[in-house]
């Protein structure tokens, strides 16, 4: 009955047998219920992770069941922690997608990959996107990972981007919030505005992307090093795919002139926090979630750190069964 809860049909057993003798050992299980004492034991190391077994606080050395009432509630919990991280890979596969397209695309000059064309280098990089972006009529959207540009980027960038917004291309860019710490990048983006720019910020992007017109993307090969190479796609049903993503990403970022990420959102999180959850919940290490964030290991190791401390999680899995408690993930898949 509580196969969906994580537990099978023996380890069940065991635990009934538990709550209804409370004074059995592994012997006296493995009568009862007609199963070696192996099985048992193996029984009790399951339960024992679930929680819902623990040492005695009467019986030295003795194990006792934890009440159903808090051992479901735990239950439910380790599920609702597992359905939000399955959330969180599910929302990273349509970034995953975009990704997977690229470091698959063979990067061989005579490869003849419809929809595809392969560009080696940032020179041929760099070409490409200035010849797309004099073709453009309509719009250009960017996701821009990573810390601020540098100066000499901004001083480069803006006659281009003047160009564009003059002759009336609509042009939006996702930037991560940490840009908001450099101050050349946050002028040059008020500049940008006054003439007509949009760009706004999340915690983490999933690459770095450019799309012209809707109809043709340039994404890196690989996300390390964005000068080894990329790969132009123009084939619709992915051009369609990338377009949503960007879409879905554009309608969640906040614009870079509101107030900061930082300040605390509904249930006591900051954005930042938030998504530090998020990615906690999925597992990944604080040097991944630092390079998500595009922050320093210790900031996101210091973050990281507070959350549990908060929580009073002593594990990262007992960190993510109280943050469902708390209302910090979502207890179900939306």
């Amino acid at each position: 009955m509580l196969t969906a809860l994580g537990l099978d049909a023996v380890s069940e057993a065991v635990y009934r047998s538990m709550l209804a003798h409370p004074c059995d050992g592994v012997r006296a299980l493995a009568e009862r219920l007609g199963q070696d004492e192996g099985e048992i034991r193996r029984c009790l190391d399951l339960l024992s992770t679930l929680a819902l077994i623990r040492p005695s606080y009467e019986r030295a050395g003795e194990l006792c069941a934890v009440s159903p009432e808090v051992g479901m509630e735990l239950l439910m919990a380790r599920q609702q922690a597992e359905l939000a991280a399955q959330q969180q890979r599910v929302e990273a596969s349509r970034a995953a997608a975009a990704q997977l397209i690229a470091e698959f695309a063979d990067l061989r000059p005579d490869s003849a990959n419809a929809g595809v064309e392969q560009l080696v280098g940032l020179d041929r990089i760099r070409d490409r996107i200035a010849a797309l972006a004099r073709g453009l009529t309509a719009e250009i959207m960017t996701f821009a990972p990573g810390g601020g540009h540098s100066p000499e980027s901004i001083a480069a960038s803006r006659p281009h981007d003047e160009a564009l917004l003059g002759r009336g291309v609509r042009m939006r860019t996702v930037y991560q919030d940490s840009v908001r710490n450099s101050q050349p990048t946050v002028s040059y983006v008020d500049w940008l505005a006054q003439l007509g720019g949009e760009v706004r910020t999340v915690p983490e992007l999933p690459t770095r992307m450019i799309i012209f017109d809707r109809a043709t993307a340039l994404i890196p090969v690989r996300g390390d090093d964005t000068r080894a190479g990329a790969v132009v796609l123009s084939g619709d049903g992915t051009l369609m795919a990338l377009c949503a993503l960007f879409e879905h990403v554009w309608t969640q970022a906040r614009p870079l002139g509101a107030a900061s990420p930082a300040a605390p959102e509904e249930g006591g999180l900051s954005t930042q926090e938030a998504t530090v959850v998020r990615l906690l919940a999925h597992g990944l290490t604080d040097e991944a979630i630092a390079k998500r964030l595009g922050v320093s290991p210790r900031t996101a190791r210091r973050v990281a750190t507070e959350l549990m401390e908060r929580l009073g999680a002593r594990s990262r899995f007992e960190f993510g069964v109280r943050a469902v408690q708390s209302g910090w993930l979502p207890s179900q898949v939306r």
